[in-house]
């Protein structure tokens, strides 16, 4: 299994006390909780790197894309976007975490705002799991405990998820559907919320573990990558099916 973790790099290279909890960057600290849960290849790229990293080439060559961003959301090249958009829908894999449910790519596979509550005052986050017996559940605890964390709370503007494997509380009373899981296309997507920059929480051992457990959850076991097609069948004939690109369009001189 191929996994590419994209991190945004920003906070770590302006903020000291980001840099001394991540100094690797928050993209290497997540790469390297995957590693230590899951046997699959883990590689990183920020955003500063040409195309962002994330090149036809890079993309094609990846199971699982990992994506956390915050401050630079609007620095994302809509081309790229529109690159990761198409590969997802052909069965690429994606994990949304923490502040990217903000992100472009996130926003234009849900089709709504994204938006939430929010308060950053080191909040206690208990991680309730609601779906026991799904594989991102497995091996971690019942609540994961996070002693330091910012405050997600509802409203949460999404889409209906198809499962919902977390909701978290906090110690002002809210709740969050913090753990949520998605398909649109041949795709997979899970989104989870605990992440914080300010916060070690991709230190945390059960964090860890339910991000590798989304990962693994996430990859497709289709044999290529496709972008679902219309196709028009024979009458009698339930197997060959002959493609359009898109929607008919009209002859030229019509």
């Amino acid at each position: 299994m191929n996994v590419l973790v994209w991190g945004e790099n920003r906070h770590e290279q302006v903020e000291p006390h980001v840099r001394e909890i991540y100094p690797d960057g928050m993209h290497e600290t997540i790469a390297a909780g995957i590693r230590e849960n899951l046997e699959a290849t883990v590689t990183t790229t920020t955003l500063d790197e040409p195309e962002h990293g994330l090149t036809e080439e890079v993309l094609a060559d990846t199971d699982v894309l990992v994506w956390w961003g915050h401050a630079a959301h609007g620095e994302v090249e809509d081309k790229v976007v529109d690159r990761v958009y198409q590969h997802v829908l052909a069965g690429m894999g994606l994990i949304v975490l923490h502040s990217g449910h903000w992100s472009k790519i996130f926003g234009k596979l849900m089709g709504t705002t994204c938006t939430l509550r929010w308060r950053s005052e080191r909040d206690r986050e208990l991680v309730w799991t609601v779906a026991p017996t799904h594989p991102i559940a497995q091996g971690v605890p019942h609540p994961i405990v996070i002693e330091q964390q910012e405050m997600y709370g509802e409203y949460f503007d999404i889409p209906v998820p198809d499962e919902l494997v977390f909701v978290s509380s906090f110690s002002g009373g809210e709740v969050f559907r913090s753990g949520c899981t998605f398909r649109r296309g041949h795709g997979k997507i899970f989104y989870f919320s605990p992440g914080d920059q300010d916060y070690p929480v991709y230190h945390h051992k059960d964090v860890r573990k339910v991000i590798a457990n989304g990962v693994a959850w996430a990859r497709s076991d289709r044999p290529e990558r496709a972008v679902p097609t219309l196709l028009r069948y024979e009458t009698g004939d339930f197997f060959n099916g002959h493609g359009y690109t898109g929607p008919i369009e009209e002859p030229a001189d019509a």
